[in-house]
């Protein structure tokens, strides 16, 4: 259960939780250390004054992320954010597992509340040291944020498997071994520490001391603390909304926010996410078995490359020995280069080996502390983290994927001596492959009739000639800079067919591609010319190589979908990614996945599902436009969110940037004149949404005729 310790230790303080509460991130926080590293932010940023302008909407305002940022990414550990850009730095502290955290901006006030109850400064708000995502406290601050009795729990039992003696918690320097336990204080002491800090006077005489062993037997039978509900901190957990995935009181159904939800009951979906979580972990525990079966063929590899590399040397010598005074000048020079290759070998299996070991650690980890988890009987708290570890339990399984668990390096030195020359050829003695039975492969051939480009992407295949006798085991495909640059490989592999996207628009790239063998690479061949469209896209037929030169000539259309790689994290996508939601109350921005910088360009979204708060924005925006905001919020979008838009809805966007100008539609009716002038650059069609919206895209849209029309007037 080692590797389960990093999962049970604070990222601010670096020690075992103590009363850990659950950030809306999912990731957890000792109270205390969330109280120290809470700052104050400015009264213009208060939820109060967001819900006054009408600007927020959920329990807690996520802080504007670029404004806050103290520390680049490329600092090293985690950044944190600490205030506002106007507000005066302050030196940042490291916390024992290198994550970043700021002191107070001022020290407490004395209190002699716990930290739960201690107030909180107005306008608090708290970075999660491990996400870095800012969120403002509302009114009742840490009390707002649900308590992990399940990961309590685990503590409890992990630390009392490991304590062999218990010892003193309150020795200042090495711990003395427990001599009592006080049953009231809850405190382990040793006999100084006790006569010290609880003598047996005054209201402390009353308290009942224990041996060390009773007190920690009391301890794992006392009862466990139930959680109670958030908003109404007297009520337990009775229901589950399905919604918000979240444990609820009955007085949250009947007059909170989950009145209108559905609701299972708590012990149904207790079992359910057991379950799954259960079948997610079986997969994961597969993984972890060939993890460390692969741990142990790369350290006999190891081995091996050793024992290989002994015997090689050997042999290399005795054959150097054997050609007198003339092969000791070139022995030195091949002694270089078999080290050279054994330390290459070596290097690349302990670099794997290393890398290996760090994942199944951390693997291993996590399968124990979700072993644990599932061991816990409070269905509430359990629901509470399960969703979070069922991903994480997905995503480390995603992790161990194809060509993880594949050696990078081979244990054979595929070299051999050639003794055979003359005394006089000996400065040409070189090595040869000891596994080259065969020439290198044919000169791959292009099949122009196959090759095309479709918008700034480009497709080529090629295929080996006919009369070739010689196998080629791949292919290596180059394409140059879009600019007469040097060559770059793109594609290595055995297909005879690529496509290579994300090309520059209106851009001429020379392309070529070689074979290769274990014996070595043949040449190139001939250069292939494509040229990219101007920044539109075409109708999705290909355009054979014959119409390379004239493609220009073809129909400007726009077709693409919405790109899950540039999105938020909370956009949910659908329907070939031409349909998208998303699972958060506030607002949140996806971009189509290409983008225009020349032409006149039509594209429509209908509107499925519309709860009409808060308004969905359509529009146009850059690619580093701020994707946790409305559309619009700033000056890298341009966007309509309001006027007629209802479920049902068609919204058309006209983008022409030939005349720099963009256009709305709503149901075919122009809204008002012109929306935007001066648009120039590169831009992305753009929707920011919540929950409550659901749209589809609709592309490979004409312009519609009237502009068309009047276009050509003007």
């Amino acid at each position: 259960m080692e590797e389960m310790e990093e999962e049970l230790k604070c990222p601010v303080c670096g020690s075992f939780y103590r009363e850990p509460i659950i950030l809306p991130c999912s990731h957890n926080l000792c109270q205390a250390c969330a109280r120290n590293i809470l700052v104050q932010t400015p009264e213009s940023e208060s939820p109060q004054s967001r819900r006054a302008s009408g600007s927020g909407v959920s329990d807690y305002d996520y802080l504007d992320l670029d404004k806050m940022s103290l520390y680049s990414e490329a600092d090293s550990g985690y950044g944190s954010y600490g205030g506002f850009a106007s507000a005066p730095t302050t030196p940042c502290q490291k916390s024992p597992n290198g994550v970043r955290v700021f002191p107070p901006a001022m020290p407490p006030p004395a209190t002699h509340l716990s930290p739960a109850l201690a107030p909180v400064p107005r306008n608090s708000c708290i970075t999660c040291p491990q996400c870095h995502r800012s969120l403002i406290l509302d009114d009742r601050g840490l009390r707002g944020f649900p308590k992990n009795r399940v990961l309590e729990g685990v503590i409890d039992r992990y630390q009392q498997s490991k304590a062999a003696a218990l010892k003193c918690q309150l020795c200042e320097k090495v711990p003395k071994e427990a001599t009592v336990m006080c049953e009231q204080c809850d405190v382990f002491y040793c006999d100084p520490c006790r006569l010290r800090c609880h003598p047996p006077r005054g209201p402390l005489a009353k308290h009942r001391l224990v041996p060390p062993a009773q007190g920690r037997v009391s301890r794992r039978l006392s009862p466990r603390k139930v959680s109670t509900c958030t908003d109404h901190e007297l009520e337990n957990h009775s229901m589950y909304c399905v919604q918000c995935k979240m444990p609820v009181c009955y007085q949250c159904l009947e007059e909170g926010k989950h009145s209108s939800h559905e609701v299972k009951a708590l012990g149904a979906m207790w079992k359910l996410h057991k379950s799954q979580l259960s079948q997610a972990l079986n997969g994961l525990s597969d993984r972890a078995k060939e993890a460390k079966e692969f741990l142990v063929q790369l350290r006999n590899m190891v081995q091996q490359i050793q024992e290989n590399s002994v015997e090689f040397e050997a042999c290399l010598v005795a054959q150097c020995d054997a050609l007198i005074d003339a092969l000791n000048r070139r022995k030195a020079q091949l002694l270089a280069r078999v080290n050279k290759e054994h330390e290459h070998k070596l290097k690349v299996v302990r670099d794997q080996i290393s890398h290996c070991t760090v994942k199944l650690r951390q693997t291993t980890g996590l399968m124990e502390y979700c072993l644990e988890v599932i061991k816990e009987n409070d269905p509430s708290g359990f629901l509470q983290i399960s969703d979070a570890l069922i991903r994480r339990v997905h995503l480390t399984e995603d992790q161990w994927g194809k060509g993880t668990l594949t050696p990078r390096m081979t244990t054979d030195f595929d070299l051999s001596l050639d003794n055979s020359p003359l005394l006089q050829s000996i400065h040409q003695l070189d090595f040869v492959q000891m596994k080259a039975s065969s020439p290198v492969p044919a000169t791959p051939i292009l099949q122009l009739e196959e090759c095309c480009t479709h918008n700034n992407s480009a497709t080529l295949s090629w295929k080996q000639p006919p009369l070739s006798m010689v196998p080629a085991e791949g292919y290596i495909l180059e394409l140059d800079d879009g600019n007469g640059g040097q060559f770059r490989e793109v594609y290595v592999g055995k297909e005879t067919m690529c496509t290579v996207d994300g090309l520059h628009f209106n851009s001429t790239y020379n392309a070529r591609v070689k074979a290769f063998n274990k014996t070595g690479v043949s040449q190139y061949s001939k250069t292939l010319v494509l040229q990219t469209s101007e920044g539109c896209n075409f109708e999705p037929q290909s355009a054979p190589y014959s119409q390379l030169v004239d493609i220009k000539k073809l129909l400007a259309v726009a077709w693409f979908a919405f790109d899950p790689g540039s999105a938020h994290s909370d956009i949910i996508f659908s329907n070939d990614n031409l349909t998208v939601t998303c699972s958060s109350y506030d607002d949140r921005v996806v971009l189509g996945k290409t983008g225009f910088s020349k032409g006149v360009h039509y594209w429509e979204l209908t509107v499925d599902r519309y709860d009409n708060h808060p308004d969905p924005a359509f529009g146009v925006a850059r690619m580093d436009v701020m994707k946790d905001v409305m559309l619009g919020k700033d000056d890298k979008a341009w966007a309509i969110t309001e006027g007629g838009i209802t479920k049902g809805a068609t919204i058309g966007v006209l983008l022409d940037l030939n005349r720099k100008t963009l256009t709305f539609f709503i149901n075919d009716e122009q809204q008002g004149p012109i929306a935007f002038e001066n648009v120039e650059g590169l831009f992305f069609p753009a929707v920011s949404l919540n929950r409550n919206v659901q749209v589809t895209l609709h592309t490979g849209l004409p312009v519609p005729d009237f502009y068309s029309s009047r276009a050509s007037i003007a």
